[in-house]
């Protein structure tokens, strides 16, 4: 018999490509980490097996032949402009092609554009489109992690091209590159990957100058050797450079950063915190005027037609990200000054003597006394204002008024002088007269000022979520131990 609840129908996907990462637990890093043992350190003792031979070989021998190379091959204008030219196209490759159209899917691109793509961006030589968005979208889901296949917290020099030079002490963790395995472009560049890397980093930038201005072994070298190992080098700051330079004005939770130095070695990649943060907006620069040639290229294909369905992130969940960092800076700031007592630590003092206290002393039982501001006027300088009682001790001689003004008001309510009626004194004022608070005035403030009872620079203070009664506080928030403001 069938059963009388219908059984939930299962997934279809698309094709027979099932995603790598369709059944990895909800624990998968920390269980990774834990189930699978890394290889052990590495050893100068056995450094020869260590090594990546084939990535160790093109990060060195490419650039030794570019500097050997350079020294017996003058550099014609045309030759050096070209290079530069050829270096921006391969770099376009890597930037807008591998980066941000396959590896983060932030944009649509039209068959002529996607070869185009694939095609020079082979001549970065780094790897297929496949193998280098399937790194880079583990560096995404692992950022910081040993799961992260460049970790910046391996080094410097590691995540630059350590993690390509040595072996890796483990696999990166799983990152689903089954959409770009349907993809006709990216399996034709699979495909033909050596052929293309050959031709692209190598014969065309010699033929060019050599057909157009008769500067073949120019071209090789400066177009090909050395304008190879800038490229590379330019790529290579984003997993490095792009961890440790600048700020974070998105999130400092892991370690990307913006800075314009980083964005004008990678072609506009430099914008790193907000990358790390909105990964499928096509943009990594905001601003019209800040450095992102990839952006412009893209902003420039949908132009003509070539590109479409550009991903923008909503601008205001973009700004609630600035705003949470600039109130953490805010609170960082506030926790290293001084802060007036609270009304709840003060003690509770009288206007007159006849109030009393119950005392529960073990030397005696019973009714004693409140302290009265008058008495207490006697032995120092106590102005009431607005309900707190404050010594003036320190500051009778400072008071820009001159002292009399204070003189005059020891033991009596100053409220109607301070706010106006004598002066309306300045928010420093305020700050500072809450600094100078010793007692509270039993029955609260007498004029009913309830406003003025807080100073100007506590009336926008950041609360902790424990100061706060709300229910209404953000979780995620709450999570980080972030505040807001009151």
């Amino acid at each position: 018999m069938s059963s009388v609840y219908p059984r939930k129908a299962e997934p279809k996907l698309v094709d027979d490509t099932v995603p790598s990462d369709i059944d990895i637990p909800d624990n998968y890093v920390a269980h990774t980490l834990k189930s699978q043992k890394p290889l052990p350190p590495f050893s100068w003792k056995l450094w020869y097996k260590e090594i990546n031979w084939l990535s160790f070989s093109i990060l060195t021998i490419t650039p030794l032949i570019g500097v050997v190379g350079a020294y017996y091959t003058p550099l014609r204008a045309k030759t050096f402009w070209f290079a530069v030219f050829y270096y921006y196209v391969t770099g376009l490759g890597i930037t807008a092609g591998y980066h941000r159209l396959w590896a983060h899917r932030s944009y649509n691109a039209s068959k002529p554009l996607q070869y185009f793509l694939a095609i020079v961006g082979a001549g970065a030589v780094e790897g297929s489109i496949k193998w280098w968005s399937r790194g880079h979208r583990a560096h995404h889901r692992y950022t910081d992690t040993d799961l992260d296949p460049y970790n910046a917290h391996k080094g410097f020099a590691y995540s630059h091209m350590g993690w390509m030079m040595i072996k890796p002490r483990r696999k990166p963790g799983v990152a689903d590159v089954s959409d770009l395995s349907k993809n006709d472009v990216i399996r034709w560049q699979h495909r033909h990957y050596l052929e293309l890397i050959l031709f692209m980093g190598f014969v065309f930038p010699t033929l060019v100058p050599w057909l157009l201005w008769g500067d073949a072994k120019g071209g090789y070298i400066y177009a090909g050797v050395l304008r190879l190992c800038f490229v590379h080098h330019s790529t290579f700051c984003v997993n490095s450079l792009a961890h440790w330079l600048g700020e974070a004005p998105f999130d400092d939770k892991h370690t990307p950063r913006d800075h314009l130095i980083t964005a004008l070695v990678t072609i506009g990649e430099g914008y790193h915190n907000f990358h790390h943060q909105f990964p499928m907006d096509y943009r990594n620069a905001i601003k019209w005027y800040q450095y992102d040639p990839t952006k412009w290229f893209i902003w420039t294909m949908q132009s003509i037609g070539l590109a479409s369905h550009l991903k923008v992130f909503p601008d205001n969940e973009v700004r609630k990200g600035q705003l949470t960092m600039q109130l953490k800076k805010l609170r960082e700031t506030q926790e290293g000054l001084a802060w007036p007592s609270d009304s709840n630590d003060l003690p509770v003092i009288s206007w007159d003597a006849c109030e009393y206290l119950v005392s529960f002393s073990p030397l005696a039982f019973g009714l004693m006394p409140r302290p009265t501001v008058q008495e207490q006027s006697q032995k120092r300088p106590l102005v009431l204002i607005s309900g707190f009682i404050h010594d003036m001790t320190n500051f009778i001689e400072e008071h820009p008024g001159g002292p009399h003004l204070l003189i005059k008001m020891i033991g009596k309510d100053a409220t109607t002088a301070f706010f106006g009626g004598v002066y309306d004194h300045s928010n420093a004022a305020h700050n500072l007269l809450a600094m100078k608070r010793v007692g509270v005035l039993n029955g609260g403030h007498p004029h009913g000022l309830q406003d003025k009872a807080i100073p100007p620079s506590q009336r926008l203070k950041i609360a902790r979520y424990n100061e706060l009664s709300s229910p209404y506080g953000s979780s995620t928030a709450y999570s980080d131990g972030e505040g807001m403001a009151y």
